[in-house]
């Protein structure tokens, strides 16, 4: 808006593809990554798909403005290895209340390939049986909601910290409580950005994983990447993740980075 110079929702009407142009050219010169480039065109796109839709503008002006690949074959979150996965998961003591949720918490980002607000905005009733098997309940982006097997070293973990917290019957509750709070209560949902700094990347950074490793989405790649070496279907994973693009799947796919495979390798003099 402070680009286009206009100060009011009606005033969208004014915008037109030359302003997306220019305005994409000003991100560029300011020397801003090609995937922030394309987050915020993508914003400004979802916009005025809403606008066209309640009939407030008349077209979409982001329509055909071509957006930067540079690096959009590629993700950026780096996926732990096996061996760091196993060590991230055990990290937590086992003997305290706080350590069982952030057992269970950990075991649920790294078999689910959950978003952590996803993770953050489960309920207890969000467990639900489907066909026989304990399901996830997921509430994505968008307001999407769908189902993901629970994965049964998630169900014992989680079991635990239920057990041990005592608020398993309240199906309303949150699912993972904080365990201490400046205001007192105790019955809130954990922020997403609570479950990366004092879950995943405390783990992380006690067990001495390189810290620029360490990233919002590195479980979710880690995940990811995982269920694709053992061969589930590319198309499946898509739909477990909740991406409404394969080819945001493909960027959580780390198959291709494996050191061990490199040709640098192979060569032998």
């Amino acid at each position: 808006m402070v680009f286009c110079g206009i100060s009011g929702p009606e005033e969208f009407r004014m915008v037109k593809r030359a302003h997306l142009i220019a305005w994409r050219k000003d991100l560029e010169a300011r020397e801003l990554e090609a995937a922030t480039v394309r987050r915020k065109l993508s914003a400004v796109a979802s916009l005025f798909d809403f606008l066209c839709e309640s009939n407030a503008v008349p077209f979409n002006p982001a329509d055909g403005v071509k957006r930067p690949n540079l690096g959009a074959n590629e993700g950026k979150s780096p996926a732990l290895g096996d061996e760091e996965a196993k060590a991230i998961l055990e990290a937590p003591a086992p003997d305290s209340l706080k350590g069982l949720r952030d057992r269970a918490i950990l075991s649920t980002l790294l078999f689910h390939g959950l978003r952590r607000s996803e993770v953050g905005s489960l309920t207890v009733g969000d467990i639900q049986s489907r066909r026989g098997v304990m399901h996830f309940k997921i509430h994505g982006k968008g307001g999407k909601i769908r189902f993901v097997p629970v994965h049964p070293h998630s169900m014992q973990r989680i079991s635990e910290y239920l057990e041990r917290s005592g608020h398993g019957e309240a199906v309303s509750s949150p699912l993972f409580r904080p365990v201490k709070n400046s205001l007192g209560s105790l019955e809130g949902f954990l922020t997403g950005h609570g479950i990366y700094k004092d879950v995943v990347k405390k783990y992380a950074l006690q067990l001495g994983f390189d810290p620029s490793a360490i990233c919002v989405h590195g479980l979710r790649a880690t995940a990811a990447t995982n269920a694709l070496d053992h061969q589930a279907d590319i198309a499946k994973v898509q739909e477990w993740l909740g991406h409404a693009s394969i080819s945001t799947t493909r960027l959580y796919d780390r198959r291709k980075m494996k050191p061990e495979d490199s040709p640098t390798f192979k060569i032998s003099y």
